[in-house]
């Protein structure tokens, strides 16, 4: 009896010391360590921690006003945590990360077992002296979102706003700052080596990163790479060309959409022919009925937009026969969509005034070749607003491509109209033998949100060595057919 009491006390002791290391959670030291508070961030399932560095806003003048960097810890799951985190870019650029990190850290989840997720708000974005131009609620009337005229004016009028806040001189939030700043987020975590993800503009945050602090990275994943030597206002409109003329392809590839849509590309010109014109249109939303004058820059903008997801680019046939018969519903429809995730956290501000800065400077010198049918009208835009936007100082060594001293992963979708494989070559060619360029040929912008791929990024950080992470197999998406082309069951008006 005296054994059996013996051991049912043990068992109690031990479920109490279990409860007591459970209701600590996941990370409980390093809020002792680091000074992080418990937070909870929309998207998120269990509690983080939340964390902020106070940074100079000018760099030349670091007694002078300071702004808060803030940024988020997502916990690692097991408690033999390892000791270098994952630190997340997000796009843009102008995303917020924090806001992004419920979605990220599910897909990062099997890294986040054992590795703390670390997502920044950079200078501009976010909670961190943010340069949010307008409320970008979707019920927004679409003559506000639609069209360069009401952009450049709009943003014209943000550029005053911004300008009287406190931290409102908008040449400080240029990327070689943020990656400062981002650095300044490691040292108070105490990490000697981090591991860095970028997604789009954040793969350019990346790139600077192993440039200013090599030392520092363990491994790289940038995913649609958009380096800081591209001038993205001009390549966009040769990248958006060549996404269209493979859609346009595809459809006459495809017996069931070629038979559909016999003169798709000359039901495109003749579209692209009879702009401007006016037309009545449904809000996507909000069903109001709307009259809207329809550019030419104004249809390329709402044709390139659900390019960036090939599931949405399979509509695009259906709804460029439907605008060439007056009908803009679909093309507006397609834009809503892809664009419903993204715009609540663009911080447009921020946006221009990194690209205002690093790539309209670089604009002239660009060797690239504009689209036949995007022409100069993206690039004509950016031209407008920057004319009037300050500009940063960026230093010339920020335009020179590292080489990798750690394995670096690069990804692409062949059907990216933004940064498209031919970009992520140069680079990979640049970083040098460490680094690896895998590309999934019918995938659009973004490439480890694949399901297969996920588990590709997990083993390629989680090797123990270089020599192990360049061996990962990463051919898995290789395979992934394009969408076919949506064809409505009923005609329209039927």
């Amino acid at each position: 009896m005296k054994k059996m009491r013996a051991m049912k006390r043990y068992l109690v002791l031990g479920a109490a010391a279990v409860g007591l290391l459970l209701a600590a959670g996941p990370g409980q030291a390093a809020e002792k360590r680091h000074g992080l508070s418990v937070c909870r961030l929309s998207g998120l399932e269990y509690e983080a921690y939340c964390g902020v560095v106070n940074r100079p806003f000018d760099p030349n003048r670091p007694q002078g006003t300071q702004i808060e960097v803030q940024f988020v810890v997502v916990p690692a799951l097991a408690r033999n945590r390892k000791r270098d985190p994952v630190f997340f870019f997000a796009g843009g650029p102008g995303q917020s990360a924090m806001d992004l990190a419920g979605p990220v850290s599910r897909m990062l989840s099997r890294l986040g077992y054992r590795r703390d997720i670390v997502f920044i708000d950079q200078r501009g974005t976010g909670r961190s002296a943010p340069l949010r131009c307008s409320d970008d609620a979707p019920t927004r009337p679409l003559a506000e979102t639609v069209g360069t005229e009401a952009a450049v004016a709009r943003l014209a009028d943000c550029r005053e706003k911004l300008s009287k806040l406190p931290h409102g001189d908008l040449r400080h939030y240029t990327t070689w700052l943020a990656v400062q700043d981002a650095d300044a987020v490691r040292v108070m975590l105490e990490a000697d080596q981090i591991n860095v993800i970028g997604g789009s503009y954040g793969t350019r945050v990346v790139l600077e990163y192993m440039r200013q602090k090599p030392q520092n990275i363990r491994r790289a994943v940038i995913d649609g790479v958009a380096p800081p030597d591209m001038a993205l206002t001009v390549s966009f409109s040769t990248d958006n060309q060549a996404a269209l003329d493979a859609e346009l392809a595809g459809c006459d590839a495809e017996p069931r959409c070629r038979a559909r849509h016999p003169t798709l590309r000359a039901d495109w010109q003749a579209l692209l022919a009879s702009l401007p014109r006016s037309a009545s249109v449904a809000h996507p939303v909000t069903g109001v009925v709307e009259k809207l004058n329809f550019t030419r820059d104004t249809v390329l903008g709402l044709v390139r937009t659900p390019l960036y997801t090939p599931a949405l680019a399979s509509a695009l046939p259906q709804a460029i026969s439907e605008a060439a018969r007056g009908r803009f519903e679909p093309l507006i429809g397609l834009s809503a969509l892809q664009m419903g995730n993204t715009r609540a956290s663009l911080a447009e501000g921020m946006h221009f005034s990194v690209v205002c800065s690093e790539d309209v400077p670089r604009a002239q010198s660009s060797k690239d070749t504009p689209g036949s049918d995007f022409g100069e009208g993206f690039s004509q835009l950016y031209k407008q607003v920057c004319a009037d936007w300050p500009r940063g100082n960026v230093p010339k060594e920020f335009y020179e491509l590292p080489t990798a001293t750690s394995a670096t992963l690069l990804l692409s979708g062949g059907a990216d109209p933004v940064t498209p494989p031919r970009h992520a070559e140069r680079v990979a060619r640049s970083l040098g033998s460490r680094a690896r360029h895998v590309v999934v040929p019918q995938a659009g912008h973004g490439v480890m949100q694949l399901g297969c791929m996920r588990d590709v990024v997990f083993k390629f950080i989680d090797a123990i060595n270089d020599g192990d992470a360049a061996k990962v197999e990463a051919d898995c998406a290789r395979g992934i057919p394009r969408p076919l082309a949506f064809l409505p069951v009923t005609e329209p008006g039927k």
